[in-house]
């Protein structure tokens, strides 16, 4: 299985990337900056927009660790979309690390994280974008994703406790209540899903415990 990641150098492409390596997977990174990538994989140096359909179609799975400051997080539905294009009717699958703040709250699926007031203003601009991202997937025909939403408190600096538990569209807690989830773990919970697929066409959710 050939894997792609890209944004490759971001906290979260890094945790992925070191997780594919560590299992010994056959991996390339997709960044703007090669000099970025001190692991010893291939590089594609492009931006994300620019990527083409020859670029990917190595691919068996691309995984979309894009991310972007708050006053440009509209790059995440353009750069959702074009990859929606690229991979439409080919048989690359597209692996998205989402956000929680589409997740819900409620049984009846009426009100997301986003929508309740305790949601930091600060962290709407991303979550409404990232939500549009997973609406564009929904809508797209003849194309394999999955889009995974971490848990609310989505911890960079956190350890790897090499456990997971997964969920649906609800936000969920582990065993100290918590909606907690480290990009280590959240990276195991991709990979895996990547390795062995589970959610085809659908968005889920991860909780871990804090190690």
């Amino acid at each position: 299985m050939k894997i792609a990641i890209i944004a490759a150098s971001g906290k979260q492409g890094q945790a992925l990337l070191n997780e594919a390596l560590a299992r010994n997977l056959d991996v390339t990174a997709i960044v703007r900056d090669a000099s970025k990538i001190s692991q010893d994989v291939p590089v594609i140096e492009k931006d994300a927009l620019a990527l083409s359909r020859d670029d990917v179609a190595p691919f068996d799975v691309i995984i979309n660790a894009f991310g972007a400051p708050s006053e440009l997080s509209h790059l995440h539905v353009a750069v959702g979309q074009h990859l929606i294009a690229l991979l439409q009717h080919s048989a690359t699958r597209l692996l998205v690390v989402g956000g929680a703040g589409s997740l819900f709250v409620n049984p009846e699926h009426t009100v997301r994280l986003i929508d309740t007031p305790e949601f930091p203003d600060i962290y709407k601009p991303t979550a409404s974008n990232q939500a549009q991202n997973l609406q564009d997937l929904q809508a797209a025909s003849d194309l394999n994703w999955a889009f995974l939403s971490p848990a609310a408190f989505f911890d960079a600096e956190g350890k790897r406790s090499g456990a997971y538990q997964l969920g649906s569209e609800e936000l969920i807690v582990n065993q100290a209540g918590n909606s907690y989830v480290s990009y280590a773990d959240y990276a195991i919970a991709l990979i895996d899903e990547a390795l062995q697929p589970q959610h085809r066409n659908q968005r889920f959710s991860v909780v871990a415990e804090a190690a």
